[in-house]
């Protein structure tokens, strides 16, 4: 078994054993897609948005996997509606990912504006990176590195909770070893993905 067909496996009995874990499913979505498998990655996918709409990650590696099926057109709909999710929430890199996307299709780009909750942040919040809204920050930055410091800037407090329990969930269901530097670096990119920051 390859180390992709295992991964799969893993996401999948994640997203089966917990079907409203948006993670879980976007885990599975971006592990078929690697490996191909477009058609099961858009079924994974449109889960991923059926529970959370708002996940801009998940408009764009479905688009893709539209893509590669040849369906352009519905490609194209799913940027146009990605982006401006994305830039409504503050997610820049996705958000770029999916305009650099609409460019290769020969798309146009819609028109952005500044929205009104990039506009109302308050003294100790932040624009959070996961819900798309201002929340109180973070008293300190959860680690003592550059991941930490991003979860500092750009999570709220109550999204960093849930992140948290999230984590646990992941140590679980995939079994990781924490002492394995590899295992930390698993963790840490579905955290990641969780919380819609990207390295």
């Amino acid at each position: 078994m390859t180390d992709n067909q295992t991964r799969i496996d893993q996401f999948r009995k994640m997203a089966n054993d917990d079907p409203g874990n948006e993670l879980g499913h976007f885990s599975l979505g971006k592990a078929l897609l690697e490996a191909g498998q477009h058609a099961e990655a858009i079924a994974s996918l449109e889960r991923v948005l059926a529970i959370k709409p708002d996940f801009s990650k998940a408009y764009s590696l479905h688009a893709q996997a539209l893509i590669g099926l040849g369906k352009k057109e519905d490609a194209t709909a799913l940027l146009t509606k990605g982006v401006v999710v994305a830039h409504n929430r503050g997610d820049k890199m996705p958000r770029d990912e999916m305009v650099a996307l609409l460019k290769e299709l020969g798309a146009p780009v819609p028109e952005l504006k500044e929205s009104a909750v990039q506009q109302a942040v308050g003294e100790g919040e932040v624009i959070c990176r996961r819900c798309g809204k201002p929340g109180p920050k973070l008293a300190k930055p959860p680690f003592r590195n550059a991941f930490g410091q991003q979860v500092f800037e750009g999570i709220c407090a109550p999204c960093w909770e849930e992140a948290k329990k999230m984590g646990v969930k992941v140590i679980n269901e995939l079994r990781l070893p924490l002492n394995d530097p590899n295992a930390n670096k698993l963790w840490e990119q579905h955290i990641r993905e969780f919380l819609n920051l990207q390295v």
